[in-house]
């Protein structure tokens, strides 16, 4: 892998289609930006929504990022999705060389709290039984936690997956950071790689997103005239998000807004037709 793609990769499920998405969430829990009890105005709620989304976002990427890896290195990855009569299950990685079968739990960082450390032991064995049956001892399984720096249920991890190899008969590991690259896979320099080129994407981000859609309105337009038009119909009717100002924080001049009151009329569809009667009174009222 090279940096090109490594950016290109957390930028791709980091940033992408973010507007879209931030807008499906107004429109379908609005109750979550607004309201008088919140000690936050709409544009740091927003500002808050979008970080909290980007970290989310960030597991996704580390996850194709390590799969790209894997298969750069010669493993063959295979259907993260396995199933039982009563349940589908998605693995973040599961690669063969031909022989060993591994599997990965992969997270960011170790700093769930009681319930969700437990849900995540859960769920590992839940993964391994399934396999198990397929594969027996050929079978590898890894808890695996990107960031070193936290490790608050270490032990508890260690004591859950010796139970687990005891029980099974299966090599079972909990590997953080670079433990992944050097213990397993026996290729430390990617690692160093990783890291190198983490802090530089850093480097090139603003310091804060931009929460202005109108900044660029002909791209923001772009960005989200594909929305849902039942997604259009909750954000405009619904007068708390103009009221308590959302709306006019994502869309300060409305100049994006007037771009897709033009594509609305250009359709013709009836829900359309709606569409433009909404927005073109919000407009004229907020405008």
């Amino acid at each position: 892998m090279k940096y090109e793609e490594f950016c290109a990769i957390l930028n791709k499920h980091i940033f992408e289609s973010e507007k879209k998405e931030l807008l499906r969430k107004v429109a379908d829990n609005p109750e979550r930006f607004i309201g008088l009890f919140r000690p936050t105005k709409p544009g740091a709620k927003i500002l808050q929504h979008l970080l909290q989304s980007h970290e989310i976002r960030m597991g996704d990427a580390l996850e194709e990022i390590i799969e790209k890896i894997l298969e750069s290195l010669g493993y063959r990855t295979l259907d993260k999705r396995i199933s039982t009569d009563k349940e589908t299950l998605l693995l973040d990685q599961y690669f063969t060389d031909g022989e060993r079968y591994w599997f990965i739990e992969q997270k960011v960082r170790d700093d769930h709290d009681s319930t969700k450390k437990r849900g995540q032991v859960k769920n590992f064995e839940a993964k391994l039984d399934i396999l198990y049956k397929t594969h027996g001892s050929n079978l590898i399984g890894i808890m695996y936690f990107i960031d070193p720096d936290l490790t608050k249920n270490q032990n508890y991890y260690l004591q859950e997956l010796q139970k687990f190899s005891n029980f099974y008969g299966v090599t079972l590991y909990l590997c953080y950071g670079r433990e992944l690259f050097d213990r397993l896979l026996k290729q430390p320099q990617i690692w160093d790689d990783i890291v190198s080129w983490l802090k530089q994407w850093k480097d090139s981000l603003p310091e804060l997103p931009e929460i202005n859609f109108d900044e660029a309105p002909e791209k923001t337009f772009n960005d989200i005239k594909d929305l849902e038009i039942r997604s259009w119909r909750k954000i405009i009717e619904d007068d708390r998000l103009w009221k308590e100002g959302i709306i006019k924080t994502l869309f300060k001049e409305g100049s994006t807004l007037e771009i897709l009151l033009k594509f609305f009329e250009k359709q013709n569809s009836f829900p359309y037709k709606q569409l433009v009667g909404l927005l073109s009174q919000r407009l004229n009222e907020y405008y």
